[in-house]
């Protein structure tokens, strides 16, 4: 079984604690998102490999020695600034903390993501090319390769469109931003592929993938693991242990989050010595272990 940790919310970031805390005690129980009272258990046993889907690593890095299974760690970060993410930190120190974990990792167990490409009058083509050529110098040698997508019509981004302020992109901005995206991963030897988009940078040479692919699985656990159908995004099958509207960060496109003041109950909610990332197991509950 592959752990995803998590693409529900940043774990990593806000909730290392309660992670680390699970590890030791063996098992993490998970609600169902869509059946309250139904929550998985996890075991620590049962487990293959974690994959982490973070914008913030720095909290976990120094107890990356502590999670005794292979790792995948996938670090978002983007151009943007605290008009579309309030609460992320300086991505300067995340791109440190990226070459830290490489010295701990190896470079086959990181890497990044380019995630959402969002065009607007602040932020116009123009204005990513130059960023995601940036990042690529600043990462060459660190990670293997960068997924991007673009934005995509969630609840949060109808919610925030005017603080938004996006476009959809024309034919002429997908031609000049695969281009443009290709030819910076080349120029830095990484690899560059979208996730969840059909295709629609193939014909610059972008194909579509996937961050935990049933190549990258195989080499890091031995295993063969099935394709994730719930998802359609080129990963393997995964369990998710997160929770949703929990995540501290605010990003005003997040398909995660929501509801703001869901979040701060949620968050209040939070026991780093629970089973469950938010409150407690109730008597009404069904555990059913998770089969690997």
């Amino acid at each position: 079984m592959i752990v995803n940790a998590s693409s529900r919310t940043d774990i990593p970031a806000f909730f290392s604690t309660w992670f680390l805390n699970r590890l030791k005690a063996g098992y993490f129980d998970v609600r169902n998102p869509f059946a309250s009272q139904m929550v998985s258990r996890i075991f620590v046993e049962d487990i293959d490999a974690f994959m982490f889907c973070t914008k913030n690593p720095l909290p976990l890095i120094d107890h990356l020695h502590e999670i005794e299974k292979p790792i995948l760690m996938d670090v978002t970060i983007t151009p943007y600034h605290q008009d579309f993410e309030p609460n992320v930190i300086d991505k300067k120190k995340i791109i440190e903390g990226l070459w830290k974990m490489n010295r701990i990792l190896g470079k086959e167990s990181l890497s990044v993501r380019y995630d959402p490409i969002i065009l607007s009058d602040r932020y116009p083509v123009e204005y990513h090319l130059r960023a995601f050529e940036k990042l690529c110098t600043l990462v060459e040698g660190c990670v293997e390769s960068i997924s991007v997508s673009f934005l995509d019509d969630y609840k949060n981004v109808r919610k925030n469109a005017r603080e938004l302020a996006f476009h959809q992109p024309t034919p002429e901005e997908f031609e000049a931003i695969g281009k443009g995206f290709a030819q910076s991963a080349a120029r830095h030897h990484l690899q560059v592929f979208t996730c969840c988009e059909k295709g629609i940078l193939a014909e610059y040479g972008i194909l579509e993938g996937g961050c935990f692919s049933m190549k990258k699985a195989y080499a890091m656990t031995g295993k063969v693991f099935k394709k994730w159908k719930a998802r359609d995004c080129g990963c393997v099958e995964m369990a998710d242990i997160g929770a949703y509207n929990t995540c501290s960060h605010l990003c005003r496109y997040c398909y995660a989050n929501y509801d703001e003041k869901a979040i701060a109950r949620n968050v209040a909610n939070h026991d780093p010595d629970s089973s469950l990332l938010i409150g407690h197991l109730g008597p009404g509950d069904e555990i059913k272990r998770r089969k690997p």
